[in-house]
């Protein structure tokens, strides 16, 4: 059974597993309230929005963007391999046409629903990376994800990799590492390292604080809290120093510059607002280091769609329009923020008998804007004929923490690779300036 369609939410053929998963989150969320305190992570709740904080920030820096395509995007038909006449054969209805391909060479092009994203590509901003993913394939949205973003294979310990590369700053801002689009922090950022999470700014104010009220709400708040000592009277200290200060700023309005447009329909909503969001906090430089997007679901088993019409065709264009009017708005502030992408795992080669794709293993990450060596293809492509496939699958020759890698050694170069990724063999692409 999937969710019932509505105008703003149509009905995803995706599998049980991550129809599941978007179910539970929110009870998860709320059964692990009690485990952050024990962690020794200073929590609180503003209305539906979890916050982690502590004090200090260090604004101007470099910014890390982590889009993440929920679900499993089908990387073959991103960054599609129109060079590989096993593409051709694995995918008769739903394969894009070697014809019909952006910034094409010998082997690879992006689908042209990408188009708002070539001048990016043109002018060297934009790369793309094939055939990464996992060690070892698992087709799990639950367990794939955590491995991901948990990246340390050898550790049974749930630290992600984003907590533990903030972490070695020592006290950090309560803007070091913010998720956008849900008050569920990600596996990324779970860790001892204060982080924030939120699916707006506007949901961090206090209720009633508006007006002449404002000032006695907040006073009120921390009478409460005031001679009391540990980790929640630290969380509530710091999250109304949040809510009256940060949140308040950024629930201000706020005009996208250089002329830079969002989409706003279905299915680029939640991502624009986001990386509106984004912008924003860029912009206010008060200490951000890494932004942690969801973009999903792609988990397309069925109606995956050709390269005229589709769920796929509709994701792509929304995501590319998103991106491009992200570094639109950001202007010369971009020249010190990385987008990055990742996915639990990528689709099969071969579409199934629903037109669609299952759960598969190989895929491809994007990386957009500062130090980027753009306008190229990286990995190594194991090639798709069936004795190179993995159990119908793209094989993976690029493990993706290289990728992640050589982005937080080339823009974060105090950060120690061997503690954010440990046990990595670290052999980067060369896709970083």
């Amino acid at each position: 059974m999937h969710p019932t369609a509505t105008a703003a939410t149509p009905a995803h053929a995706g599998c049980e597993e991550f129809d599941r998963a978007a179910r539970a989150s929110r009870r998860g969320f709320l059964q692990g309230m009690a485990a952050g305190a024990g962690a020794l992570v200073t929590t609180s709740v503003f209305g539906d929005t979890f916050v982690e904080a502590a004090h200090g920030a260090t604004p101007g820096g470099n910014v890390l963007v982590v889009v993440s395509f929920r679900g499993g995007i089908d990387g073959l038909g991103v960054v599609v391999p129109h060079g590989d006449p096993g593409y051709y054969r694995a995918r008769p209805s739903i394969a894009v046409a070697p014809t019909s391909v952006l910034a094409g060479d010998a082997m690879f092009g992006l689908h042209p629903r990408m188009a708002p994203l070539l001048p990016m590509w043109q002018s060297g901003r934009l790369a793309a990376v094939h055939a990464v993913g996992l060690e070892v394939p698992n087709r799990s949205h639950f367990k794939a994800i955590e491995l991901v973003e948990d990246s340390d294979p050898r550790s049974s310990v749930r630290r992600g990799w984003v907590n533990r590369m903030i972490g070695q700053r020592g006290i950090v801002g309560p803007a070091e590492a913010v998720h956008l689009t849900s008050p569920l922090s990600p596996t990324m950022f779970a860790g001892p390292a204060p982080t924030m999470a939120t699916d707006g700014f506007k949901t961090l104010t206090l209720p009633g604080a508006t007006g002449a009220r404002r000032a006695k709400r907040y006073a009120g708040q921390r009478a409460v809290w005031d001679g009391t000592a540990g980790p929640l009277s630290q969380a509530a200290a710091d999250a109304l120093s949040i809510s009256q200060g940060l949140a308040t700023k950024m629930s201000a309005s706020y005009r996208p510059a250089n002329g830079a447009t969002y989409p706003t329909a279905w299915p680029g909503t939640e991502l624009s607002e986001a990386l509106r969001d984004a912008a924003n906090l860029i912009k206010r430089d008060v200490g951000t280091s890494v932004i942690s997007i969801d973009f999903g679901s792609w988990d397309m088993h069925a109606d995956y769609g050709n390269q005229g019409s589709g769920q796929m065709q509709g994701m792509v264009g929304a995501f590319a329009a998103a991106v491009a009017a992200f570094f639109t708005d950001l202007g010369t502030v971009g020249d010190r923020v990385t987008l990055a992408t990742i996915s639990e795992f990528g689709r099969r080669v071969a579409q199934n008998g629903n037109r669609g794709l299952d759960h598969g293993w190989g895929n491809m990450m994007l990386l957009a804007g500062a130090g980027v060596k753009g306008g190229k293809y990286y990995g190594r492509w194991p090639g798709l004929s069936d004795g190179k496939l993995v159990a119908g699958d793209l094989q993976v020759t690029t493990d993706y923490r290289n990728v992640l890698g050589e982005v937080v050694s080339r823009r974060f170069p105090e950060a120690s690779l061997g503690e954010v990724f440990p046990g990595l063999s670290y052999a980067p692409l060369g896709v970083m300036a």
